[in-house]
């Protein structure tokens, strides 16, 4: 493609908007080679992602070891990261970004039926890949994100049938570049259903969590026979674990989750090695859902915890010079049970730290969440107590239950002064 412009000055100002006049965008294609593998080819050169959803902190990702970030939603790419725009902060990094393109959900009042809207979901699509296809950093494109889930409709045959005309859209715009999509978990043999209704689908991504271990397993079971990605993995979800008297859910500490992120990632690529070509880890940064801790990989603060260790592990095949703490015990007279309001109660963890550094201790009892929702949509953070906290001697704590009746957290934050943390809580109800 020529580019005329009348002036010098009209290209210099070209180039500001574009961002990219410079460089062209990667070629990206899948290999099938002789022995029946799956490889993703980037200019020729063989890659697989190391990877993790993000959108912030990518310079210390980059420095443990990942190598592609996939995003959700085009907004992301408009995100300004460290003072520039976030498709060139990741290309500067040497980072590939799977780009998500959101696909509407039912749940959220999106009718598949309604010509109109479909017409604009379409038109969305098409825009976005116009937009960011000849972008260096582009790994290829992530079509939707659970959009088959959590509906009103147990069918959702209708939303895969159009999934596929949205790839054809992608295609028709891109050769370049690959086109994912992205379902939540594999039960119902949804693989089989995207394979009926998604032939322009080249990689299936699978969010999985509990299940995670046998995502290899089972997409084989189901017959897909195409690259496949773990797009979300990491600790047993909220829905997953076992729960109290009360519904509310018992939560890892930060050292059960890092191992369980470490055990999946060299799962899928031991088991699926035929067809995995990345897997991305959930979720590189902070997120409120169900607690303030339960998926993060870092801390609102900034500090990382555990698991960004083990996934360093994983990529690189070391661990990074200062280790996070660990957890390995937390103990209460109040864990797990229900106790009276404005009563005195004690609790203690067992943590230590990989390099022996001096350890600090932050403990705050939190409100249990009352803005659940599914599938990760935002949520409010609830209300925190932190004048309950009543003494504290090193890794022990005396704490008051709360004066109103309902259901609570105790979290304990250990820190260890080289931006690292371990993490950990229970529930308890007050009567």
């Amino acid at each position: 493609m020529q580019l005329k412009m009348p002036t010098f000055l009209s290209i210099i100002l070209f180039c500001g908007v574009l961002g990219m006049c410079t460089s062209q965008a990667d070629r990206v294609e899948i290999s099938h080679n002789s022995t029946g593998y799956y490889e993703l080819l980037v200019n020729g050169e063989s890659f697989f992602a190391n990877g993790a959803g993000a959108e912030q902190h990518l310079e210390l990702f980059k420095e443990l070891g990942g190598n592609a970030i996939r995003t959700w939603g085009v907004d992301q790419l408009e995100l300004q990261i460290d003072g520039k725009p976030f498709l060139d902060r990741a290309h500067e990094l040497g980072l590939k970004v799977v780009a998500g393109i959101w696909v509407e959900h039912e749940r959220h009042g999106f009718d598949y039926r309604d010509r109109k809207q479909v017409a604009k979901q379409r038109k969305t699509v098409r825009q976005a890949v116009r937009k960011y296809k000849n972008h260096p950093a582009i790994l290829l494109w992530g079509l939707g994100n659970e959009m088959e889930g959590f509906g009103p409709s147990k069918d959702y045959s209708r939303v895969l049938r159009e999934v596929n005309e949205l790839a054809k859209i992608v295609k028709r715009e891109d050769s370049e570049h690959p086109v994912m999509t992205v379902i939540a978990g594999l039960g119902k043999n949804k693989a089989i259903q995207v394979k009926k209704y998604c032939p322009e689908i080249d990689i299936l991504g699978v969010n999985s969590y509990a299940g995670a271990l046998s995502v290899p397993h089972d997409l084989e079971a189901q017959g897909w026979d195409k690259p496949f990605m773990l797009t979300e993995f990491g600790p047993f979800g909220h829905w997953e674990t076992p729960k109290t008297g009360w519904g509310a859910a018992i939560e890892q500490t930060s050292t059960e989750k890092a191992a369980n992120y470490y055990r999946v990632h060299q799962q899928a690529v031991e088991k699926g090695r035929n067809k995995c070509v990345g897997t991305f880890a959930f979720f590189w940064g902070y997120k409120q859902e169900y607690t303030a801790t339960w998926f993060g990989m870092l801390l609102q603060s900034g500090e990382r915890v555990e698991a960004a260790d083990s996934m360093s592990y994983a990529w690189t095949g070391k661990y990074p010079e200062n280790r996070a703490p660990q957890v390995h015990d937390l103990h209460s007279s109040a864990a797990l049970k229900r106790i009276p309001s404005d009563s005195l109660q004690k609790a203690s963890v067992v943590a230590d730290d990989p390099e022996h550094d001096s350890l600090n201790y932050r403990w705050i009892v939190v409100a249990e969440s009352s803005d659940k929702k599914h599938g990760g949509d935002e949520e409010q953070t609830p209300p925190s107590f932190p004048e309950l906290i009543r003494s504290q001697t090193g890794s022990e704590v005396t704490f008051m239950a709360p004066s109103q009746s309902g259901a609570y957290r105790l979290f304990v934050y250990v820190t260890d002064n080289q931006n690292s943390a371990a993490t950990a809580n229970f529930p308890f109800y007050v009567n």
